[in-house]
């Protein structure tokens, strides 16, 4: 059981290491170096080199790399977001008073409180941003709950209407990347050109990773 705890611990800490450049904190070196965000179906892995479909409809390969880090995600209910919840959410503005509507939104495990902290333009759809914060505040709408997300230069409130996906990541390894699973990752372009993955996020049971 001790063993169990410490390998979940040391999975948790590099999802967070790889998780906080996923969120956001790669752009500052962005000028450097080439980064794109990977949304697609598996056509093949392998064991080195993931192809895949990418909503786009492009074929992509991509290396992955030896010790890259696998996730699966676990649906949630909206009553699984509590006060205090530290989440993402994807959302867009939509109305007269251009009020953030969640797209979907992912609770992080406690261990990874605080990764990619803040507010930022995100390329699920046009105009969506991503935002990771703590759950400041819930109050029903008309529309579905609104969070009111609190980060460390600023805040957010969110509605979440009944129906958008939310997840959690659970540990996952390489044998969740089979043909026609659907990932999300981040790949990072390198000197020879080619690109290479240190973390996925797979979905199971046709799922696809929302953000």
């Amino acid at each position: 059981m001790r063993a169990a705890k410490i390998e979940m611990l040391n999975w948790l800490k590099a999802w967070l290491l790889t998780g906080l450049v996923l969120f956001g904190l790669m752009n500052a070196l962005a000028h450097a170096q080439t980064f794109m965000r990977v949304r697609g179906a598996i056509t093949s892995f392998d064991g080195h080199v993931l192809a895949v479909k990418t909503r786009e409809g492009n074929d992509l390969k991509v290396k992955v790399a030896d010790d890259v880090g696998v996730s699966s995600l676990k649906s949630l209910q909206l009553t699984d977001i509590k006060q205090g919840s530290f989440v993402g959410a994807t959302a867009v503005k939509e109305g007269p008073d251009g009020a953030l509507y969640a797209r979907e939104v992912h609770v992080f495990p406690e261990e990874l409180r605080g990764a990619g902290e803040g507010h930022r333009e995100w390329d699920l759809e046009p105009g969506s941003t991503m935002t990771n914060a703590n759950v400041d505040a819930i109050v029903e709408t008309n529309d579905g709950k609104q969070l009111t997300l609190r980060y460390k230069d600023g805040m957010q409130k969110i509605i979440v209407p009944p129906g958008v996906p939310i997840v959690t990541f659970i540990p996952g390894d390489k044998s969740l990347l089979k043909a026609g699973a659907y990932v999300f990752f981040t790949a990072q372009q390198v000197t020879d050109g080619t690109f290479i993955t240190q973390r996925i996020q797979v979905g199971t049971d046709g799922t696809k990773p929302p953000m």
